[in-house]
């Protein structure tokens, strides 16, 4: 028995010296998280994801992100580093390319080329031949581009794109979920906005100091820009021009879930992806660093995980939520945005999902709004 119990005793000691001195990757930073209001007031839970079609995209999975091309065709950028082109009206996919990345961010420039933000390889634009061109993977100033991730474009071709985190590179930390949990974990602000210059050839620093930057949509007018701060469950508004330019400011905070990526929704109105409903002990301890080492020390299949649970929320440019289109069964689970077809569907991706998610035209039972007038519209002549 004293055998049995000094063993015990000893695994004790290892088991608590374990949990407490092991190294771990992260270097928790002390924050308060605001108090979780959940589904309620402006995200009641509705149903209004249950009514989506779907479309297989084959041996391809995790659609984080897509695009509307000139040609009516979606453009989606899978997990495997695939992009695939997408027909709504024949339910067909195809992939077009390969970045041998992991593509996250899509959107249509000048021109009708396809620039991607890929975690693993920079900032890169597919040309109209299907030749895939690295434009930066490195600042100006020379620090690496470690988690390129959302992106959009001004009317002349300057691209904004977000760097999720300049600390946790997603390939050398083995894969852009590990990444991003372990940013999330740390909160250390180490995500930023970069800027692209076509003319300069040139990307410069343009914001830094976020927690874990990802969505990213300009305005109409490219007057300023909307940035998904998925740390603080909050969405950030930089003035980019006007009597403001050089202005930050939160203009919706307190999320109930993960934001993750946004998309122009026509009118200066925005889609916005809730990738997972928040998680109770991540905000207990977000002012215990220590217990957050602690956790990173357990076992990967026991530390908090993303949730299923399907949400898209509309905002405008001053952070007022619009409308929510939720699921809460998780049929069509960590939605990362949406984007309006070129018939008026509203497309829903994931960041695990073998398919892609439509609703038919018609899909808003209030009437149908003229929001593609974006797209027909769209000049590059001028802006910032």
């Amino acid at each position: 028995m004293k055998s049995i119990l000094s063993l015990i005793a000893v695994l004790a000691i290892a088991a608590s010296a374990y949990l407490t001195l092991w190294p771990v990757p992260i270097d928790p930073v002390a924050w308060s998280a605001p108090n979780n209001d959940g589904y309620a007031g402006a995200f009641e839970p509705n149903n209004r994801l249950a009514e989506l079609k779907f479309i297989e995209l084959g041996q391809h999975w995790g659609p984080e992100d897509a695009a509307l091309g000139m040609d009516g065709n979606i453009y989606a950028a899978t997990h495997d580093g695939s992009i695939v082109k997408i027909d709504l009206q024949s339910g067909s996919s195809d992939k077009i390319a390969s970045t041998g990345g992991r593509p996250l961010g899509l959107e249509f420039g000048p021109d009708d080329r396809l620039f991607i933000a890929d975690a693993f390889r920079g900032l890169m634009v597919m040309e109209k031949d299907g030749k895939l061109v690295l434009l930066a993977d490195r600042t100006t100033d020379g620090s690496a581009i470690a988690y390129a991730n959302n992106l959009d474009i001004t009317r002349s071709g300057v691209v904004y794109f977000t760097d999720s985190s300049n600390k946790f590179d997603a390939q050398s930390i083995g894969g852009t979920l590990e990444a991003s949990l372990l940013d999330l974990m740390e909160h250390g602000r180490h995500g930023r906005i970069l800027k692209y210059d076509p003319a300069r050839g040139e990307t410069t620093v343009f914001a830094t100091g976020l927690s874990f930057a990802n969505g990213l949509a300009l305005s109409d007018d490219d007057s300023y820009l909307l940035v998904n701060e998925t740390g603080t469950y909050s969405v950030l508004r930089l003035w980019i021009s006007g009597p403001r330019a050089g202005e930050v400011e939160t203009i919706v905070s307190n999320l109930p879930g993960f934001p993750d990526n946004l998309n122009r929704a026509g009118d200066d109105t925005f889609w916005l992806g809730l990738a997972s409903p928040r998680s109770a002990p991540v905000d207990a301890l977000s002012d215990q660093p220590f217990l957050r080492k602690v956790v990173q020390r357990l076992p990967a299949s026991i530390r908090p995980k993303p949730q299923r649970y399907g949400m898209i929320v509309r905002i405008d440019g001053d952070g007022n939520v619009l409308e929510t289109l939720q699921d809460p069964e998780g049929e069509y689970a960590l939605n990362t945005g949406a984007l309006h077809g070129p018939a008026g569907e509203l497309v829903v991706t994931s960041l695990t999902e073998a398919r892609i998610g439509y609703l038919e035209p018609g899909w808003d039972d209030r009437k149908h709004r003229d929001d593609l007038k974006f797209y027909s519209q769209k000049s590059y002549a001028g802006g910032p």
